[in-house]
């Protein structure tokens, strides 16, 4: 088993900023990255470190998303600007460790004023 720790949620007003982190204590392989369900809907992809080792992000979230590593791949994050309140969602991260991939607990992040 691996645990998936995230961290960096919270209530932000529109336009503002927060940097989510997501810690395993070991290396992950891709994919590695965030999706996240807002009320109502289903999981979506917002961004990824894919096999091939490129990155997608959502269309949604383009240039004002960025997901990052830490050079060991234990710990990614996903820095966000210029949040909306569609933003609102549980982020949860995920990575492939072996040949499961596992996901974290989520994270909540409100975007309102």
């Amino acid at each position: 088993q691996v645990r998936l720790v995230e961290s960096g949620g919270g209530l932000v007003q529109p336009g503002g900023s927060l940097r989510l982190s997501c810690a395993a204590g070991r290396s992950a392989a891709n994919p590695m990255g965030w999706y996240r369900q807002a009320p109502g809907k289903e999981r979506e992809l917002v961004a990824i470190f894919n096999r091939d080792r490129t990155i997608k992000y959502a269309d949604s979230v383009k240039g004002r998303f960025t997901i990052s590593r830490n050079s060991a791949a234990t710990t990614v994050y996903l820095q966000m600007d210029n949040l909306k309140p569609e933003d609102t969602a549980v982020y949860y991260c995920l990575g492939l460790y072996g040949s499961q991939t596992f996901w974290g607990q989520g994270t909540q992040v409100t975007v309102s004023s």
